[in-house]
């Protein structure tokens, strides 16, 4: 190469690196970091394996990140959201799973002698009834995801009688009371 192509691969590398470190400001992800960090030591003509050895990472994929990088720039280094495990449930199913739950209690859909519903009963009337296992944890997931939230129920007795309930009250204040 000639001094005059020498320069101009130096000034070019030196725009790069500029473009990297400013990058690298804006960057909050650790493994955008160091593909930065290992794209900025290829402009400084190291080779791979050292990169490799600096960073502890393969020498190939050292030579996956400069190969995207020389293809696209920069944006080919932003990993793809991947988009997960498909749903178990239809989003039918899921809407009748809400109904039920928010509806009816266990012992009307029949697990006997239950009145509140728990993540247990929620995952064992779904195996009952679309045939889909779901383990504990991911039927929580399952449950935040559809905005259920599920707490201790409180009760109030709807027959109650409040004169008698005031004259419990005070009787049982005086059996409080030290004579």
């Amino acid at each position: 190469m000639n001094k005059q192509a020498e320069l101009f691969a130096s000034d070019n590398n030196d725009i790069e690196i500029q473009k990297i470190k400013a990058a690298i400001k804006q960057n909050k992800d650790k493994r955008m970091h160091v593909k930065y960090l290992v794209i900025i030591n290829h402009l400084h003509g190291l080779q791979n394996v050292e990169i490799a050895m600096n960073f502890g990472l393969c020498a190939h994929t050292v030579g996956t990140y400069i190969r995207k990088y020389k293809e696209d720039g920069l944006q080919s280094l932003i990993p793809i959201p991947k988009p997960g495990a498909p749903r178990l449930l239809t989003k039918e199913q899921e809407q009748q799973l809400v109904e039920i739950v928010t509806t009816k209690t266990p012992d009307e859909v029949g697990f006997s002698f239950r009145k509140n519903w728990n993540a247990i009963l929620i995952k064992d009337w779904v195996k009952n009834n679309y045939g889909v296992e779901y383990s504990h944890s991911g039927m929580i997931y399952v449950l935040y995801r559809l905005n259920l939230s599920f707490t201790r129920p409180t009760y109030t007795l709807a027959k109650a009688d409040p004169q008698k309930q005031e004259e419990f009250k005070q009787k049982f204040e005086l059996l409080k009371k030290p004579s």
